[in-house]
């Protein structure tokens, strides 16, 4: 078993987009061309542009009109104009967020192990795991490619399962294929073990297991939720503390995996009538005067056998300083949730 500390490496910035002039593009702009058709004479611009470039939706064509980027011959080009047959139109394609999302960044990361063939990491809270709307760069897929160039070739740069974006704890990477391939398996067959300490409003006096079905919420894209007709999905709940509190009973619950459903953990303790602490997406209470503003969950121990020679590793997260500040905020005392003791 490995007790990890924390440790770091050197961060980076991300660049600027450069302007366009009228006779070239940036080097992070692609000029598209293409010549109006003696038929579409006088049509509407912006209707000739999407019969041109189909590729682009109608919307982002009207954009980029507006920003200046469309030229018919040698002028700038409106929404409106009517086009001009024989006229050449240019479009300068601007770099967009998604185009460099698999950029590698050189950013913090918490490796406690690594091989040849694999890395265990130590996730903090606020780090997105792979690029998505809105987290195009800066994310933890960005800084494995930066420091394992390898895994530019691996489907997600090697990434094996995620945690949510405000989860911290414990995560597997590969650096190769056949790594990436056994792990993959291994967790579908159920043989690599993850234990979570969550924090939950309420009293439990008990352990207790949730096997109920994840899908997407039938009316909210954005949350999962039991469902008929979902993936099975089981999870076990073992109380480890209670406390007290001015704000009602907290409970300290050790949770283990026996399946990897999206929101897993959260999703269970919802249906079973438990509020995480700080979950505001599936009904935790977020106050000001709470001394935690992030779920309450940390992925704190993870166990399994090499993927390549077997041999058995098993790790522990220390519980992050914002979760122990608010149980010791509350009266508790970390030896009641150490997973040292798990």
């Amino acid at each position: 078993m490995t007790d990890l500390s924390p440790h770091a490496s050197p961060s980076a910035v991300d660049g600027d987009f450069a302007d366009l002039d009228e006779d070239s593009a940036a080097d992070d702009s692609t000029v598209l061309e293409a010549v109006v058709p003696e038929a579409d004479a006088g049509q509407r611009l912006d209707k000739v542009l999407a019969a041109q470039f189909s590729q682009y939706s109608r919307s982002r064509l009207q954009q980029w009109c507006e920003a200046g980027l469309v030229r018919m011959g040698a002028q700038v080009a409106g929404v409106r104009d009517k086009a001009r047959a024989g006229e050449t139109l240019r479009i300068a394609v601007p770099a967009l967020p998604e185009d460099t999302a698999f950029a590698p960044e050189d950013l913090p990361l918490n490796v406690v192990f690594e091989d040849a063939d694999l890395a265990v990491l130590n996730k903090p809270a606020g780090l997105v795991v792979h690029p998505a709307a809105g987290n195009w760069s800066g994310t933890l897929l960005n800084g494995l490619l930066a420091r394992y160039p390898e895994t530019a070739g691996l489907p997600r740069a090697g990434i094996v399962h995620r945690l949510d974006k405000d989860t911290s704890g414990l995560m597997v990477t590969a650096r190769t294929l056949e790594a990436q391939t056994e792990l993959v398996r291994r967790l579908q067959a159920r043989t690599i073990h993850r234990q979570y300490l969550a924090l939950a409003w309420g009293s439990v006096s008990r352990a207790f297991n949730v096997e109920a079905p994840i899908g997407r919420h039938p009316r909210d894209r954005l949350r999962m939720a039991v469902v008929h007709g979902g993936k099975p999905a089981r999870t076990d709940f073992t109380p480890l503390a209670e406390l007290d509190t001015r704000w009602g009973p907290l409970t300290a619950l050790r949770c283990k995996l026996h399946s990897g459903r999206t929101h897993q953990i959260r999703v269970h303790l919802q249906f079973a009538k438990l509020e995480m602490v700080a979950d505001s997406v599936y009904g935790g209470r977020l106050r000001p005067d709470l001394p935690l503003q992030r779920q309450a969950l940390h992925a704190a121990r993870l166990a399994f056998a090499h993927p390549l020679n077997d041999k058995p590793m098993d790790f522990i997260a220390p519980i992050p300083d914002d979760i122990a500040s608010f149980w010791d905020a509350c009266g508790g005392e970390m030896d009641e949730i150490d997973p040292q003791g798990w």
